[in-house]
C-alpha cells in the first residue's frame, strides 16, 4: 500500500468540490469521486442532481456508499503528507494570532496563502496543488487572512473584485449586471491606492493631532509648574507678611505692658515715700506721747511747769488731709494702644504688601530695548538701545517712515506683547520731566498726541520736578511720599492691568485697572525736552534685580 501510494499524485486524492484530500469518499454512477458530505451538500443546493465534474444528469438521486479502497488510500496519503510536513523545517504550527491551514487535520500548520476562490487558507504542503494544477493556478492567492467569507459577495457567492463608486461599496462582477447596473466601477486595486493615499494623509493628520496634544500636555504641565511656583511664592510671602505683622502685634503688646508697669512702679514709689514720712511722724508722735504721759504723773511742780511749754506745743507734722497717692488711670489705655497698633499695622501691611507685589511682578521681567526707527528726530538713542535723551536739535536725513513719531518726543520699545505678563524698569534719577508706560502699536504717531487710555496710552509722567500725574484722561494728580529714582512698569494683558512701582521704596505709584487690550502693546518712553540742561539726564532701561 505504501509503495502504491508513493506512485500516486496528490491530485488523485483531492475532492473537486472542497479541493481537499477525500473524507469519506463516495463514487457516483458516472465514476467520479467526491467527499460524501461535499456531494450531498451540492445536491441539496442544486436540483436536479448533476455530477460537478462531467455534468451528467441523474433523474433520481443516487444512493451513496463510501468507497473503502479510496478511503484507505486517502488516509495513507494524509499520513504521508503529515510526515512530510513535520520533516520540513520551513513549516511550523500556527501560533495564536496567525492564520492556520484549513486543510491540516490534527495539528494545524501556519498558512502561507489564502485562496479567494476556494475560500480557504493553505500551508506550504497543501498550497502545492495551486502551484502545479493548471485550473488551480488561475485562482486568486493573497497573503493569509481570516474570515474569507467576508471577501465573498453574499448574494452571488463570488469574490468581491470591484468597487462601486456610486454606492461606495465592494461588489462582485455579477453585481454590475444586477443591483449596480450602470454604476461607476473601478478595480479594487485602483480604489485601494486612492484610499491608501487618503489613509496616509489621515495618518499624517492624526500624527499632527497627537503632536499638538502632546505639546498641549507639556504646556498644561508647564502652566501647573508655573502655578505651583506662584503658589509657593505667595505662601512664602504670606508667611513673611503675617510673621512681620504678628511680630508687630507682639511688640505693641510688650510696649503696652511696659507702659502700664512703669506707671504702676511710679505709683508704688510715690506711696512708699508717703508711708516712710508717715512712719517717721508716727515715731515722733509716739515719743511725744510717752513724754507727755510721764510728765502728767510727776509730783515735781517745778519740773512740770518748766517742761509744759515745750510738750504742750504741737509737734511739727505734715498736713495729710489733702495728701493722697496718685492712682494711675488705665481707662482707654488699651483702646488707644490698639488704635495706635492698627495704624502701625496698616502702614506696615501696606509696606509689606507693596514689597511682596513688587517682588511678584519682577518675576515677569523682560529684556526691553528702544527702537530707533520710532524715535522722534530730536531724541538720541544709545547704541545698545538702553538709553534715550533729548538732543535739542532735530537730526536730519533720517528716513521718513510711518513708525517714527514726528511731533512728540516719544520712542517705542522694539518688543511687543499681545498676551501674558511682562515687566521692565527704567531709571529716572536726575530728571525733571519724563513719561513712561505702554501704548498700542496702532496709535497716531504724527501731529499732536494726547496720552490717555482712550487714545491707546497707559502712562504716568513727571513735570517740573515734583508734579506726578497718571494720564488717565483727565489726568490724576499723584501724591508720593518719596521721589522715585527707578520706576517699574508691569502689564497683565489678560487681566487688563497696567501698574507702576517705585522700585527703591517698593511702593505702588498707580494702577490702570479694567483695561481692554485687543492688539499688540509696546513699551513707551518720553525723555521730554532738556529745559536748558535741567532735564538732560537720559532715561535708562535698567536690568531687574530680583530680590527674593
Amino acid at each position: 500500500m505504501s509503495a502504491a501510494s508513493s506512485l500516486l499524485s496528490e491530485e488523485q486524492f483531492l475532492c473537486s468540490v472542497c479541493l481537499d484530500v477525500f473524507t469519506d469518499p463516495v463514487t457516483i454512477p458516472c465514476g467520479h469521486n467526491f467527499c460524501k458530505n461535499c456531494i450531498t451538500q451540492h445536491w441539496d443546493i442544486n436540483a436536479p442532481c448533476q455530477c460537478p465534474m462531467c455534468n451528467k444528469l441523474f433523474y433520481t438521486r443516487p444512493e451513496l456508499h463510501v468507497n473503502t479502497f479510496i478511503c484507505e488510500m486517502a488516509a495513507q496519503f494524509r499520513k504521508s503528507a503529515r510526515k512530510k510536513a513535520s520533516s520540513c523545517p520551513d513549516q511550523r504550527c500556527a501560533k495564536p494570532g496567525e492564520v492556520p491551514c484549513d486543510v491540516c487535520t490534527g495539528t494545524k500548520l501556519k498558512a502561507l496563502k489564502s485562496c479567494l476562490v476556494c475560500l480557504a487558507s493553505y500551508c506550504e504542503t497543501h498550497l502545492e496543488p495551486h502551484q502545479r494544477i493548471t485550473s488551480l493556478k488561475k485562482h486568486k492567492l493573497i497573503n493569509p487572512v481570516e474570515n474569507l467569507e467576508g471577501r465573498m459577495c453574499k448574494k452571488h457567492d463570488r469574490p468581491l473584485e470591484l468597487f462601486c463608486k456610486t454606492d461606495q461599496m465592494c461588489v462582485c462582477h455579477f453585481c454590475t449586471e444586477s443591483d449596480h447596473k450602470l454604476h461607476h466601477f473601478v478595480p479594487l486595486k485602483e480604489q485601494y491606492k486612492g484610499k491608501k493615499a487618503e489613509l496616509g494623509k489621515t495618518e499624517a493628520e492624526i500624527r499632527q493631532m497627537i503632536q499638538e496634544r502632546q505639546l498641549k500636555i507639556q504646556e498644561i504641565k508647564h502652566s501647573v509648574e508655573l502655578s505651583k511656583e506662584d503658589a509657593d511664592r505667595e505662601i512664602a510671602d504670606s508667611v513673611r507678611v503675617f510673621t512681620a505683622l504678628m511680630q508687630s502685634v507682639e511688640r505693641g503688646q510688650a510696649e503696652l505692658i511696659e507702659t502700664i508697669e512703669e506707671k504702676q512702679k511710679t505709683t508704688e514709689k510715690e506711696a512708699e515715700g508717703f508711708i516712710e514720712e508717715l512712719e517717721q511722724e508716727i515715731s515722733e508722735l509716739m515719743k511725744r506721747s510717752t513724754e507727755v504721759e510721764q510728765l502728767s504723773h510727776t509730783e515735781d511742780h517745778l519740773h512740770l511747769l518748766q517742761s509744759f511749754p515745750s510738750l504742750n506745743t504741737p509737734p511739727h507734722t505734715k498736713d495729710w488731709t489733702e495728701v493722697s497717692v496718685h492712682r494711675s488711670s488705665y481707662e482707654g489705655t488699651v483702646r488707644r494702644a490698639v488704635a495706635q497698633l492698627e495704624e502701625t499695622l496698616r502702614k506696615e501691611m501696606e509696606k509689606l504688601c507693596d514689597d511682596v507685589e513688587l517682588k511678584r511682578v519682577q518675576h515677569y521681567s523682560v529684556d526691553v530695548t528702544l527702537d530707533p526707527d520710532t524715535a522722534h528726530p530730536s531724541l538720541i538713542v544709545s547704541d545698545d538701545g538702553k538709553q534715550v535723551n533729548h538732543g535739542d536739535v532735530k537730526k536730519k536725513n533720517l528716513p521718513e517712515n510711518p513708525e517714527r513719531f514726528s511731533s512728540c518726543t516719544f520712542v517705542f520699545g522694539k518688543q511687543s506683547f499681545s498676551s501674558g505678563r511682562f515687566y521692565y524698569e527704567v531709571q529716572v534719577k536726575g530728571k525733571t520731566d519724563w513719561d513712561l508706560g505702554v501704548a498700542r502699536g496702532s496709535i497716531n504717531r504724527k501731529g499732536k498726541i494726547t496720552e490717555s487710555p482712550k487714545n491707546g496710552f497707559w502712562t504716568i509722567c513727571l513735570r517740573n520736578g515734583n508734579e506726578y500725574k497718571a494720564l488717565a484722561g483727565p489726568a490724576v494728580r499723584l501724591s508720593l511720599k518719596t521721589k522715585p529714582q527707578k520706576v517699574g512698569v508691569f502689564v497683565d494683558y489678560e487681566e487688563g492691568l497696567v501698574s507702576f512701582h517705585d522700585v527703591d521704596a517698593a511702593a505702588l505709584i498707580y494702577s490702570f485697572t479694567g483695561c481692554t487690550f485687543t492688539e499688540k502693546l509696546y513699551p513707551f518712553f518720553s525723555s521730554c525736552n532738556n529745559r536748558g540742561g535741567k532735564n538732560s539726564t537720559p532715561l535708562i532701561i535698567s536690568p531687574v534685580n530680583h530680590t527674593d
